[in-house]
């Protein structure tokens, strides 16, 4: 009964929930005092709760304008009569609780003739004194759940429902309480549940009946009467019920036994208890049944009364039975025996103990000896327990063979990664979530692992020179600390990756390409930094909505930015992240093609224009003028200078020495030998004079220059009197272009000058000539005593 009653005030308390959200179809009226339904029912009410009230009856009228009515809870009032017609119009009506009231005849019960939608029906804890059913429970066809209770229960009692497949028939049993044998056959239900008073006795027939009609069996509230259970289990070897449980029971450890040992013995599959106080327990081994067609045994919530028992005669009766499933759940143990012969268990499960590193192991002369009896476990349960060394634990599962499931989430355990780990070789599965394990838990794990659970642990960093796990195909690495993706060279059949709130800010979707069997992956809900290191794995997402190939779990609604700020909590999908400036490739070719573009065109237009010429002739323009505002000449050094410059050229220049050159320097005092040689003196002599006249010396440099000896001697006194005059005593104007290779070796002087010294070029361009007479102008112009007044004479 408590199992029904928590499931409906379970109800009742969702209803209350809802009821502040929904008011109209929602109503909660419990505990208000009421002696009489209502009258301002809102017409749209499908869930009504009038429980712990003061009814006393239902009238015709009463519920009339509540068309949409589904759930009526009319518990803990003190009906006494209901009008048939009260239900007429609520063909939506599904559950009726009317438990706990003064309904007295089973028989008449008129008001259910305009129920037949309804799913559950509580009838109990009334002052029914027969359990005979009405006609009116004909139309019942689609009852799932019939909950009722009476003093007698006779044979034909429940022939008006025995065309009706209940789900499950709860009977409760009272004080007085009389069974006539068989009265259960007309019962078509998948489950059986009697509920006992306290200090009850255990009507055998009723217990056999229910044995031989139901195939699953539920009895509560047992405190006694276990010695005609365990005789009725005795007597009945082949027995239909398959599932027997035992809830909320009070026993003591020979009973337990006893029943647990009676029921290997016979065709009863499952044997399960649900929050058993145990007491009078053990100091030495109590014998167990060696063989039996059981398949599991369950115990939830167990509890101890007693101080002074053995506990490994406890564990040791459990861990011997022979069935293929063994789960003791939420009960404090905190040691587990090995068997004293190879076991049959294939499933164990000892989630929510309170077990130690101790567990299957035994001490003998000091000595741990390992558990080799479990060979068949092949799925161990150990979840939300006080585990706490991984590689202690690998030691005590060494010897399960056929182990394939292992499940120690919720445990504190920690790996170091300094002892080896010796895990049986036919594991595949593994679920480590919610422990302390970090990155060196890969050195400590089954080489034929195929699933792996490492959510909620302390992992930074996948190591990727981790030993290879060439069958692993899924990890859960979610709630970590990861910062980027994983290598997968360590498991290259990988194809699900769970990433899911680690603290990855930009993935490196090029470690994805070391995972060539992914299908499926989770990075959602990671503090995302939308900058140009995550415009790749954006891409990716993006392409995942059209592309198969990966399946991006959450995208796009658990993908939000981080950072930047102004992009906070905007999903990745649509952040703002310029290709370009994201592709170096594509920004350099954005900004250097034109640069590149420009730079050459405005370098054509310059060389087209002859730009460089003009500049390196105005450039000479402006050192000459700076030359000659900086020059510091005493007058001693200029005593007897006559002339601005000296012009050496070879004969075959003559012509535009006296057409060009002359004609456009006239304001200048020019000396050059056709005019200022005197006659009489040696050619030296007359070199000698003009050059030590003149502030400066021009050459006209062409081939024939070269060629000429007597400008050699020049260009030789001019290099020696530009000691005197200063180092811009000498200018060489290139007529035409002479190359060194046509320099005679004997005159390296001229080499040498032409190596140091910047000369003009003439310009065939008569464009440019203007500029160049500019220059050669800048370059002669000095301040030099006046001239004599006559004038030298050929």
């Amino acid at each position: 009964m408590w199992l029904v009653s928590a499931i409906f005030w379970a109800v009742a308390m969702l209803v209350k929930l809802q009821s502040t959200a929904s008011p109209d179809r929602f109503v909660d009226l419990s505990n208000k005092n009421l002696s009489f339904v209502p009258k301002d029912l809102p017409q749209t009410v499908e869930h009504l709760d009038l429980s712990c009230n003061h009814i006393r009856q239902l009238q015709r009228g009463d519920l009339k304008d509540t068309t949409h009515l589904r759930f009526l809870n009319m518990s803990w009032n003190i009906l006494e009569t209901i009008d048939p017609e009260t239900f007429m119009n609520k063909l939506l009506l599904e559950k009726l609780d009317l438990s706990h009231n003064k309904l007295t005849n089973l028989e008449d019960q008129q008001y259910l003739r305009h129920t037949g939608n309804l799913l559950v029906l509580h009838l109990d804890r009334n002052k029914f004194i027969n359990m005979t059913l009405g006609n009116e429970f004909t139309i019942l066809k689609k009852m799932q759940m019939l909950s009722l209770e009476a003093k007698t229960i006779s044979r034909g009692d429940f022939k008006q429902i025995s065309e009706v497949k209940l789900a499950t028939l709860f009977l409760s049993v009272g004080n007085e309480f009389d069974y006539e044998g068989g009265s259960l056959q007309d019962v078509q239900a998948k489950k059986l549940q009697i509920s006992f008073l306290k200090h009850q006795a255990i009507h055998h027939d009723l217990v056999s009946d229910a044995l031989s009609v139901f195939d699953k069996v539920e009895l509560t509230n047992l405190t006694q009467g276990y010695e005609e259970l365990i005789a009725v289990l005795k007597e009945q070897k082949q027995i239909r019920t398959t599932h027997l449980y035992f809830s909320n029971i009070h026993i003591k450890w020979i009973y337990l036994t006893q029943l647990v040992n009676a029921s290997l013995q016979t065709s009863i599959l499952h044997l399960t208890s649900n929050d058993v106080t145990l007491q009078n327990l053990p100091i030495a081994d109590t014998h167990v049944a060696k063989k039996s067609n059981m398949k599991s045994f369950t115990t939830k919530r167990a509890k101890v009364i007693d101080f002074f028992f053995s506990q490994t005669a406890v564990y040791n009766f459990f861990i011997n039975m022979p069935i293929q499933t063994l789960a003791i759940v939420e009960t404090s143990i905190i040691h587990m025996t090995c068997p004293e012969l190879p076991s049959p268990i294939q499933h164990l499960n000892f989630s929510h103990c309170a077990l130690s590193d101790t567990i299957f192991y035994r001490v003998n002369h000091q000595q741990i000896i390992e558990c080799k009896n479990l060979g068949n476990v092949r799925t161990l349960t150990l979840v939300d327990n006080n585990l706490l060394n991984f590689q202690t634990l690998s030691k005590r599962v060494q010897y399960m063979n056929s182990l394939e499931h292992l499940d120690v989430s919720l445990n504190s355990l920690v790996y170091d990664g300094l002892e080896e780990c010796f895990w049986p070789a036919n594991i595949t599965n593994m679920a480590l979530s919610f422990n302390s394990l970090s990155d060196n838990v890969f050195k400590c794990l089954p080489k034929g692992i195929r699933i792996l659970d490492l959510q909620n642990n302390e992992l930074s960093v996948v190591p990727s020179t981790i030993m290879k796990f060439q069958n692993l195909l899924s990890v859960n690495l979610n709630a970590n600390r990861l910062r980027d993706l994983p290598v997968c060279n360590g498991f290259p059949m990988l194809n699900e990756l769970l990433l899911k709130s680690n603290s990855l800010h930009a993935p490196s979707v090029s470690n994805l390409e070391t995972c060539p069997q992914i299908k499926t992956l989770d990075i959602s809900y990671n503090p995302f930094t939308c900058i140009c290191s995550l415009h790749k794995f954006r891409n990716l997402g993006i392409e995942s909505e059209r592309n198969t190939t990966i399946k991006l779990i959450s995208w796009p609604s658990g993908y939000y930015c981080l950072y930047p700020e102004e992009m906070r909590n905007t999903t990745l999908r649509e952040a703002s992240i310029a290709e370009i400036s994201c592709n170096s490739a594509l920004l350099a070719t954005t900004i250097l093609c034109p640069a590149i573009f420009t730079i050459v065109a405005v370098v054509s237009v310059c060389h087209y224009l002859d730009v460089p010429w003009y500049m390196g002739m105005i450039w000479q323009w402006t050192r000459a003028k700076h030359r000659a505002r900086r020059q510091n000449i005493t007058s001693e050094d200029m005593a007897g200078v006559e002339f601005h410059a000296f012009v050496s050229f070879s004969q075959h220049n003559a012509d535009w020495v006296h057409n060009s050159m002359l004609s456009n320097l006239s304001e200048l005092r020019v000396c050059h030998h056709e005019k200022h040689f005197l006659p009489g003196r040696t050619i030296i002599e007359n070199i000698m004079s003009c050059v030590q006249k003149s502030r400066r010396s021009v050459f006209v440099l062409s081939a024939h220059f070269v060629k000429s000896e007597w400008c050699h001697y020049e260009l030789y006194f001019a290099t020696h009197q530009r000691l005197a005059r200063g180092p811009d005593g000498v200018v060489l104007v290139l007529l035409e272009p002479v190359p060194q290779y046509l320099i005679p070796s004997k005159y390296h002087q001229l080499k040498s000058i032409m190596r140091r010294h910047t000369y003009l070029e003439w310009p065939q361009d008569k464009a440019k000539q203007r500029l160049f007479w500019a220059n050669l102008r800048a370059a002669l112009q000095s301040e030099i005593p006046n001239a004599p007044t006559t004038e030298l004479e050929d």
